[in-house]
């Protein structure tokens, strides 16, 4: 039985359907029971898809088509994966509930998502920019509305991003990663002092 099938007997028409593309499995799932779903295929048996590798968003260039929040899931022991997508009206409230009570790593992948598309997670527990900063007045620039140059001047731009306060918007402990310099191996931190940006072995 395939996690379509077995999604279809289980949650009826909160599975709004399903397609095979390029030999992988996607199903579209009513936001309402989005929650549900993603926790019943992480905790039943024959499902198990105990692994989120990603959370992100696709917003097609056809403004009658809906914004799709698109998880991808793998089972580990399986070897299997799966992806579930949410369509959101994008005249209506960009939301969904937060996974983050089942996958820890979503964390920061529900705030990138939040931040370049404007869809809000309910019950994040730090739901904040996480590429822009937090006072970044443009607007979600990976919207298919968002202008290539952005909003405002480049001028402007700079202004903003000279004029951001990062202190205000981060723990002690984020703002002293950069102390923990001294700690790494020599070899590497000579390749980070002159700007090496290859694999650090």
């Amino acid at each position: 039985m395939t996690a379509a099938t077995a999604l279809q007997a289980a949650f009826g028409s909160a599975i709004v359907r399903s397609a095979v593309s390029c030999g992988d499995l996607i199903v579209w799932v009513e936001r309402d029971r989005a929650h549900d779903i993603l926790a019943w295929l992480r905790d039943t048996a024959g499902q198990e898809y105990n692994y989120l590798t990603d959370i992100t968003a696709v917003d097609y260039r056809d403004p009658e088509r809906p914004l799709e929040v698109v998880y991808q899931l793998r089972s580990l022991a399986r070897k299997a994966d799966l992806r579930v997508k949410i369509a959101l009206d994008k005249l209506g409230p960009l939301e969904v509930e937060s996974v983050y009570d089942l996958w820890k790593g979503a964390d920061w992948l529900e705030r990138e998502v939040f931040d370049m598309f404007g869809v809000t997670f309910r019950g994040h527990p730090d739901l904040r920019r996480i590429l822009m900063w937090d006072t970044y007045a443009e607007g979600h620039p990976l919207r298919k509305d968002f202008p290539l140059r952005g909003h405002f001047t480049r001028a402007e731009q700079t202004r903003q991003a000279l004029a951001a306060n990062p202190e205000a918007h981060y723990s002690i402990e984020e703002l002293t990663i950069a102390e923990a310099f001294g700690e790494l191996p020599e070899d590497v931190r000579r390749r980070l002092a002159h700007g090496e940006r290859g694999r650090v072995k």
